[in-house]
């Protein structure tokens, strides 16, 4: 009995450690920033937008096939559009398309770098209500490729400092704008850019690229919408899984087939991989759960008892949550004979693997090889690349990037994430340790679901906040 009330006791004392904990799980507050007061021509920035779109900035992997016309006129039209940033910048054409604008500051010691880039993903123009490079307005929103990614990201940086240069700001620190031209076909500007200033011994102290967006919704439990911050990006890898089989005539088919050898395959790989709480996760769980209801506080501010749980939910629900803590394989092509009546010798699956911070690419690979536990089935890494390093964010960088945000949009809560998508910001991890992916505006979900889709468009309302938030954060360099 002594035993049992001990039991007892000790299990009281371990449910009021919890509710105790989430109890004192409370939202970290502090006061906005005094804004700095920005102007914006906005009609004159408007006009000057729907110029960028017009021009038919379409990448492809096969360089034949892109209109290097169309990127030429591009380039020129910048310096007519925007004569004071050419009068003060020095522009270089690097790599096959990429520009680099160099800002000379008072000091050389902490440079920053803000990335865009120009080139678009094609466009049926069928599957548009309105012209895809028409940079018409209608009901209050510019249609067009490109007025979300990332055409609009450049369009406020060059925005921003023509403004600033007009009533003759000069940077803190040497600023650098970086635009490439191939970002879509995952080309080479930036790698070149990169790379030309490595060669020059710039270290930026800050780096910023597209990316998180501010957003509602996008946590449990959490009305307030949030600035995302991606501070990471997960490593992403193309790989064929192929089975190897007995061809022939399907009329006798053999004990093993090589199309269920893969399908087999394929359902062991459908497990979820394991679950990993990287530094992104946790402090977007540390800062969002703050301001979700008891029962998930409950949760985020013991995650050293509730971890198990929380990967079950995640495993349950999937989606982007899922995607922030664990490795994703998501099976998107397939290929087996090419007719009903013949047996394939070999049947092979496309898979897109998107690895988690910690993760190597052959890392996973060979977990996937243990998973199938079938030597007829062998897997190659046709591309890809590990994830990038993770960024700091208790840092005057990251500071400044929030004092920019919170100034432009009070109301938000800002935080890190994982983004699970690429940028080209991965090629600046390489020389800076403060590299982070958020694009300056909020965007709803169906907002975010038109990227890379048809009838692509961003309201108007929208550039005078970018440019606004672009320019308090030259401001704070």
């Amino acid at each position: 009995m002594i035993v049992f009330w001990i039991v007892f006791g000790l299990f009281l004392c371990f449910l009021a450690v919890l509710v105790i904990r989430a109890l004192g799980f409370k939202p970290k507050e502090s006061p906005p920033p005094e804004p700095i007061p920005v102007t914006v021509g906005a009609e004159a920035a408007i006009r000057r937008f729907q110029a960028l779109i017009q021009k038919r900035t379409v990448s492809y992997v096969d360089r034949g096939r892109m209109d290097e016309s169309e990127f030429e006129a591009f380039r020129e039209m910048l310096a007519t559009l925007y004569p004071a940033v050419h009068a003060t910048c020095t522009r270089e054409l690097i790599g096959p398309g990429g520009l680099l604008y160099t800002w000379k500051g008072k000091s050389s010691e902490a440079p920053s770098v803000l990335m865009a880039h120009y080139d678009v993903v094609p466009a049926k123009e069928e599957e548009w209500q309105e012209p895809p490079f028409s940079a018409v307005i209608r009901d209050g929103e510019i249609w067009g490729r490109g007025t979300l990614d990332t055409k609009c990201t450049l369009h406020g940086i060059l925005e921003a400092a023509e403004q600033l240069i007009q009533e003759g700001f000069r940077p803190e620190n040497d600023l650098y704008f970086a635009f490439g031209g191939d970002e879509e076909v995952m080309g080479a500007d930036a790698p070149s850019i990169v790379g030309e200033l490595e060669s020059r011994g710039v270290k930026p102290a800050f780096v910023l690229d597209e990316g998180g967006a501010i957003v509602e919704g996008v946590f449990p439990g959490v009305k307030q919408s949030a600035a995302l911050i991606g501070i990471a990006e997960k490593g992403a890898v193309s790989m064929d899984v192929t089975a190897m089989g007995k061809g022939g005539h399907a009329s006798t088919p053999p004990v093993r087939q090589s199309l269920a050898v893969l399908a087999r395959a394929i359902g062991r790989l459908e497990k979820p991989m394991p679950f990993t709480l990287t530094k992104p996760a946790l402090e977007l769980f540390d800062i969002m759960g703050r301001h979700s209801g008891f029962a998930l506080r409950l949760i985020f501010a013991n995650l050293w008892c509730f971890a198990p749980l929380l990967n079950l939910i995640c495993k349950k629900g999937g989606g982007e949550l899922n995607a922030m803590v664990r490795t994703t394989c998501a099976f998107t092509m397939a290929k087996a004979a090419d007719a009903y009546n013949v047996l394939p010798r070999e049947s092979t699956a496309g898979v897109n693997l998107r690895l988690i911070c910690g993760d190597t690419m052959e890392r996973v690979k060979d977990r996937m090889e243990k998973v199938i536990a079938d030597s007829s089935v062998k897997l190659t890494i046709r591309q890809g690349q590990d994830p990038s390093p993770v960024s700091k964010t208790c840092d005057a960088a990251w500071n400044r990037l929030e004092s920019a945000i919170r100034q432009t949009y009070p109301q938000v809560l800002v935080s890190p994430y994982l983004m699970v998508a690429a940028t080209d910001s991965r090629h600046f991890c390489r020389i800076s340790e403060n590299v982070y992916r958020f694009g300056g505006m909020p965007l709803t979900k169906e907002q975010r679901g038109l990227i890379h889709n048809a009838d692509e468009r961003i309201p108007v309302a929208l550039v005078k906040e970018y440019i606004a938030f672009f320019t308090r954060l030259i401001r704070l360099s």
